[in-house]
């Protein structure tokens, strides 16, 4: 059984995390050009096709809301751990040297040192996957 403050701080994870999901769809939709020049610096070009970037920003938002709601997490965790995962990996180099001090510059970014949390954000999608039990406040834990 989770205990008062266990619930009330998956809550807040679960609602931080899902924001940042919805923030990050909403961007894609809103305006494809950022969108586009952070895929090509950060993501392999992935989202250069405008279509692409607007279809994965609904997809994107949607998740956001459900992880927001607590509904279908037995789907929705997965798939944005996967997301934040991906994010890590293409931004590991700020994970490892945040400030450029000895690793040679991977992107023409000045302040890399803001994906650092790329970390803290995948650890705190395999936090709420895995504590999904004590997560009462949940819409699919209501249900």
């Amino acid at each position: 059984m989770a205990t008062r403050f266990q619930r009330w701080a998956l809550t807040l994870l679960r609602v931080g995390l899902g924001g940042l999901m919805l923030w990050w769809g909403l961007n894609k939709i809103v305006d494809p050009d950022l969108s586009a020049d952070i895929s090509d610096i950060f993501y392999f070009d992935l989202f250069e096709a405008e279509l692409l970037s607007l279809v994965f920003g609904i997809a994107q938002t949607g998740l956001g809301a459900m992880v927001i709601i607590g509904l279908w997490r037995g789907i929705a965790y997965p798939v944005m751990t996967v997301i934040l995962g991906f994010t890590l990996a293409s931004t590991w180099y700020a994970v490892i040297d945040p400030f450029g001090w000895w690793l040679p510059a991977q992107v023409d970014f000045p302040f890399t040192q803001l994906f650092y949390p790329s970390i803290v954000n995948f650890a705190g999608a395999l936090v709420l996957w895995s504590q999904m039990d004590n997560d009462r406040w949940a819409i699919d834990q209501i249900l």
